[in-house]
């Protein structure tokens, strides 16, 4: 027999790749943070030698999910200002509290508060774009996720930089310090197009292409933005992002709620991956992603929360149940068939690892990937009865249900505890911070009358 680390029996394996949709009674083997082979269980038992058994009699075990959006820190601010669209949002809110209280410990904390949400919810990776990066790598490091860390870019000062310039120097140092990293990816993460100028984006576009590196943008997000552009320049800003020579296949491009058709072949042309962030484009009424015509015309779509400040969860089971019904109905026509359970599971696992480059690593159960996986306990009453584990995972369950996560073969979420972050501590300090910003919460709008 063979000796390895963990071997997981599962009712149901839910791979994503390869031939079979569903694997019946199914053993994941796991050593050395790896999956060494994925077989039925009975022959499982008689190969491994494991120092661990985790049977999962009634779960199905899937890839862990990976948020392909989000800024990790915010979830110090979950809530804080409600029902507004996004420019008052940012400016009259947001920013002006990132302003007052900014700093490493901020990131530090809210970064933990955000990842043990993640770990509890099933996500073993997440896309980051936030301030002082090299905190959040520091943090994912010690909590044992896996991540893609923004070097974040924006042309007006924070307390992170002064200048476009020095965010870059940062940012590159960052990269350095954490290049090679099992679980860490550097990439670079321009704001958005209304606050980052064509000087830097043209250093970032070199930059990215000489050290093959993600870019990860917010790209028309909504109306607002993109008929501003227009007024302003004549052009539209996907437009100006292809002349810089930005629309690549290492361009992330996230939200794109307002897209023409010729913009979408133009994305499937030039291979950008559209990160689609629907329950925030909800909240804020930004508008929907077309993500089935997307799809249609080849472009790769992966599915990330946002932050929590503006979702307000980091709720992967729920965003692919929101993606998947407002998929339904952000065509040309309604169609049912759209954006189906398979898709957007497949959105939130597989496709999100395509987008960070990491599908050689991670995002589907085969042997020789990263052992980053996620038990779904399907033994409810609000499962049953379950006749097929995907679209129960999708439509019916919820992030309760998720019992365990592992990402490098260790398991972080254990019966639903946590193992490498401290829980009460987290509660203690999202009460602290509570208490520190509440005099800027923005207090609930009078009720709309009826009529």
């Amino acid at each position: 027999m063979t000796p390895i680390d963990t071997l997981i029996l599962a009712r149901r394996v839910v791979p994503v790749a390869g031939p079979t949709r569903v694997l019946e009674d199914h053993a994941v083997a796991v050593h050395h943070g790896h999956i060494e082979a994925v077989v039925p269980a009975a022959e499982a038992r008689e190969r491994f030698e494991p120092a661990e058994v985790v049977e999962l009699d009634d779960h199905v075990l899937l890839p862990g999910f990976i948020n392909a959006h989000t800024h990790a820190a915010m979830n110090l601010m979950r809530g804080i200002a409600n029902d507004m669209p996004l420019m008052p949002w940012l400016t009259e809110h947001i920013w002006p509290i990132e302003s007052a209280f900014m700093s490493p410990g901020f990131v530090a904390e809210g970064t933990d508060l955000a990842m043990a949400e993640m770990l509890r919810s099933g996500t073993t990776c997440f896309n980051d774009m936030y301030f002082f990066p090299d905190v959040v790598a520091e943090r994912v490091d010690a909590a044992g996720m896996r991540a893609a860390v923004g070097m974040i870019v924006i042309d007006f000062p924070t307390v992170w930089a002064a200048n476009a310039a020095e965010y870059l120097d940062k940012g590159l140092a960052v990269r350095d310090a954490w290049r090679g990293h099992e679980r860490i990816t550097p990439v670079f993460a321009p704001h958005a197009p209304y606050t980052v100028s064509d000087e830097p984006l043209e250093k970032i576009r070199t930059y990215a292409d000489e050290m093959d590196l993600r870019v990860h943008m917010h790209v028309h997000e909504t109306a607002f933005e993109v008929n501003d552009a227009l007024e302003k320049t004549g052009e539209r800003p996907l437009a100006r992002l292809d002349r810089l020579g930005l629309l690549t296949p290492n361009f992330l491009a996230v939200h794109m709620t307002q897209l023409t058709d010729d913009e979408i072949d133009h994305c499937a042309h030039t291979g950008v991956h559209v990160l689609h962030s629907p329950e925030s484009n909800l909240k804020l009424a930004s508008g929907l992603c077309p993500v089935q015509r997307l799809i249609d015309a080849g472009v790769n779509v992966a599915l990330g929360t946002d932050g929590a400040a503006s979702n307000n969860d980091l709720d992967m089971i729920g965003e692919m149940r929101t993606a998947a019904f407002s998929g339904k109905l952000a065509g040309a026509r309604p169609d049912a068939a759209a954006v189906s359970a398979d898709t957007a599971l497949e959105m939130a696992t597989l496709g999100g690892a395509r987008a960070l480059g990491l599908d050689e690593i991670t995002g589907s159960i085969e042997p020789g990937k990263a052992a980053d996986l996620c038990a779904v306990d399907l033994s409810a009453i609000e499962t049953a009865p379950m006749f097929d584990p995907v679209a129960a995972v999708v439509y019916n369950a919820s992030r309760e249900r998720v019992t365990d996560t592992w990402v490098a073969g260790r398991r972080l979420l254990a019966d639903r505890r946590l193992t490498t972050l401290d829980e009460a501590q987290l509660l203690d300090t999202a009460a602290r911070w509570r208490d520190t910003l509440a005099g800027h919460a923005r207090q609930p709008a009078a009720r709309r009358s009826a009529e």
